[in-house]
């Protein structure tokens, strides 16, 4: 082999690594884009703590879902429910599905890059598919808003279906819901507005007992019924953060220190934690201060780890601050053991639903395992909270309290002490009497 040959196959092998570098440079290039979507499949860390949590029960919305074995009963019945939303408008009915259809089509670019895609689907597939589920959306959440008795059927189904319609990979984009929601509802009614439509929706997911605010919410500002769910836990002021949140003393340490916890009245914001200090007692080893830590109420039901969990992998998207994500990190460090949970609920700060306190405070803890979490909303109270329990009466109380008040034997054991002991006393001043009348 001469060197014109060695020279020409030098070539062909350096052309041939600058191909598959640029092979892999455009492939990772595409698969970044495909990450910044907003609808997809939950990172296999978060999914594998508890698929349930993300897998719809009863129906699907979207493409991810769209061949799972359970929900294909429930696909022929959106058929049903897209006649009864057409027989509301007055209005031809191929007239309003063509009004539908053009709009799809026309935002197709858009809708194929909200999603990562698990299967291919034609432009046509994807239309049928969009106009489809808004249109069950609309007519049940429609009925839903309009109604107090279960849509035919039962009321289980309803409620699988709702819980159905906030898991992440369960979403169709709201601007899509949005445009078919004009081409539809908006025909027979005016006046309505798609996010108030959703509103009792919303209040059905809510696990909070405060009442959901959609006031400052925008259509621009939301990706899907989750996202919308997500805007009314926002803050509507700026909230501080800190990258890493203290450590604090599980609720039980803290109630033994002299903490109250009640119920957080009219909030500012709706999972907004307060700690206020009051009853400031001057005394020879400093102040003694009673403090109370104000909590919204959550409701802990079959469903709260469901609700959490999508809002938690939605925030882990890098698509909207980590509110819930800080929120339920909080708890988690108030929430240790049952005992926790117990004097939580005994305060009226938290409803346990689900039957036993370990199987609610379980259910805390493993709530964000394998999580990150960037900022977090709560370190003021935290702070403050820390300090309180560190200074010098609260600690003693709280020894006192663990020691000997943690469990009705201590506190027989104290009380047969001081009784032993008030005895002994006794018997020693009455022997000495009588040994100095003698």
């Amino acid at each position: 082999m001469d060197d014109l040959d060695l020279e020409l196959q030098g070539v062909e092998v350096i052309q041939d690594t600058v191909q598959r570098l640029l092979y892999r440079v455009k492939d990772e290039h595409n698969r970044t884009n495909r990450s910044l979507a907003t609808i997809c499949m939950v990172p296999g860390t978060l999914r594998d703590l508890s698929p349930s949590s993300f897998n719809p029960r009863v129906v699907s919305i979207g493409p991810l879902h769209r061949e799972d074995e359970n929900v294909q009963a429930f696909e022929g019945r959106k058929a049903d429910y897209l006649v009864n939303l057409m027989r509301r408008i007055n209005s031809p009915q191929e007239e309003i599905l063509k009004s539908c259809a053009e709009m799809v089509h026309a935002l197709m670019e858009q809708i194929k890059a909200w999603y990562v895609w698990k299967k291919t689907y034609s432009d046509t597939e994807i239309a049928e598919m969009m106009v489809m589920d808004a249109c069950f959306i609309l007519e049940f959440i429609f009925w839903f808003s309009e109604f107090d008795k279960s849509y035919p059927g039962h009321f289980f189904l309803t409620q699988s279906v709702i819980y159905d319609l906030v898991l992440l990979e369960n979403q169709i984009p709201f601007f899509i819901l949005n445009e078919i929601f004009q081409c539809t509802i908006l025909k027979f009614d005016l006046e309505a507005s798609l996010i108030k439509l959703c509103y009792r929706v919303l209040a059905f997911l809510n696990i909070f007992r405060a009442d959901i605010k959609i006031i400052n919410i925008s259509i621009s500002s939301t990706p899907h019924i989750l996202g919308l769910l997500h805007e009314s836990y926002k803050p509507q002021n700026n909230v501080t953060s800190v990258y890493i949140p203290s450590i604090i003393h599980p609720a039980i340490d803290l109630y033994r220190a002299g903490v109250n916890f009640k119920p957080n009245q009219n909030p500012k914001w709706m999972m907004g934690m307060e700690v206020y200090l009051h009853r400031c007692i001057p005394c020879f080893f400093g102040s003694w201060r009673k403090a109370t830590l104000r909590l919204p109420v959550l409701s802990v039901h079959e469903f709260t780890e469901l609700v959490l969990r999508n809002l938690i992998a939605y925030e882990q998207s890098g698509q909207t601050r980590n509110y819930v994500t800080s929120y339920v990190i909080a708890m988690g460090m108030l929430v240790n053991t049952q005992e926790d949970v117990a004097q939580l609920v005994e305060s009226k700060v938290l409803v346990n639903s689900i039957g036993s306190n370990e199987e609610a405070a379980n259910m805390i803890n493993n709530m964000c395992k394998e999580v990150a979490c960037l900022e977090f909303f709560y370190e003021q109270q935290l702070e403050t909270l820390t300090m309180y329990y560190n200074g010098y009466w609260p600690k003693k109380i709280s020894w006192l309290r663990k020691t000997y008040f943690s469990s009705p034997w201590n506190m027989i054991a104290l009380f047969a002490g001081i009784i032993l002991f008030a005895v002994t006393i006794l018997q020693t001043i009455f022997t000495i009497k009588s040994a100095g009348n003698k």
